[in-house]
């Protein structure tokens, strides 16, 4: 007997409808009813930033390979779940729905390599012409917040929040109400995996309403987006006021592309600390 699930946002480790009671109707392909998807608010956006403050200091001072153990394992959680997250994907895109969610899991596994290794690449030793060993690390930023585009949902969402978590940021992702369901089945997986309550939090609603909020919240400390220009302008100008880093990307990029692979793309969701260490007399 098929059973049809109340989807609801995951936030702070649990599982929530959203404040306004506001949902949205979601369609499979044949066009029947299939789910109704909460439409979030700015409340439940301050909210989720509340749980990402909470969780996110923990989840910065875990080790390296800490995090890469928790990545792994959140891989093997999706590969079990691999023919449910499938089903979800064909509601908008059925012909490349099982090729996005193994590319998912790759990403994740390849993301949980790079945990104990980015700060090779991003770090480095400083000559200088004084008596001091001078060295650069990397810190987290903070909370990050995450706009997920329509195409590619799943590969979308899941590489965004890699780029801000593998570097020990926590996280508010939003993905489109009408392309959301991945996003609430990705939430079931995190509710059970070992990543620690507050570190992903997922809201699905509408980008032009929460953009703004996005883009002033002062709690918010960068924020990746794929946007149109438009939506971009606005998320780049509300963030002037608190200095917070932008980084957009065009929604119809092609998410497969192994520039998403890169270390580099961590560097946006990190901040540089130099140390100066004395020696000699």
């Amino acid at each position: 007997m098929k059973v049809t699930k109340t989807p609801k946002c995951f936030v702070g480790g649990a599982f929530t409808r959203s404040e306004s009671g506001r949902v949205v109707a979601i369609k499979d392909r044949s066009g029947a009813f299939f789910a109704n998807i909460p439409l979030c608010s700015k409340k439940d956006l301050r909210n989720a930033v509340e749980a990402a403050a909470k969780g996110g200091a923990a989840w910065a001072k875990r080790s390296p390979y800490n995090r890469a153990q928790i990545l792994y394992r959140l891989a093997e959680m999706l590969e079990a779940r691999s023919a449910e997250m499938t089903e979800a994907l064909t509601l908008t895109n059925a012909k490349s729905a099982a090729r996005e969610v193994s590319a998912t899991i790759d990403r994740i596994v390849h993301f949980a390599g790079w945990a104990d290794k980015y700060e090779q690449v991003l770090g480095t030793v400083n000559p200088v012409a004084s008596s001091h060993f001078n060295f650069t690390i990397t810190e987290p930023v903070g909370i990050v917040g995450i706009i997920a585009p329509p195409k590619n949902p799943l590969l979308a969402l899941v590489t965004l929040i890699l780029h801000a978590i593998t570097a020990g940021n926590s996280v508010v992702a939003l993905a489109p109400s009408s392309h959301a369901y991945p996003a609430i089945l990705l939430g079931e997986m995190l509710a059970t995996s070992d990543l620690p309550a507050g570190v992903v939090n997922l809201l699905s609603g509408d980008v032009t309403e929460l953009a703004p909020t996005f883009a002033t919240h002062e709690h918010i400390r960068a924020i990746a987006a794929a946007v149109d220009p438009s939506t971009a302008k606005i998320l780049e100008q509300g963030a002037a006021a608190s200095v917070k880093r932008v980084r957009s990307t065009a929604p119809n990029a092609d998410w497969f592309d192994a520039t998403f692979d890169s270390a580099w793309q961590l560097r946006d969701f990190t901040e540089a600390k130099t140390v100066w260490h004395p020696i000699g007399a």
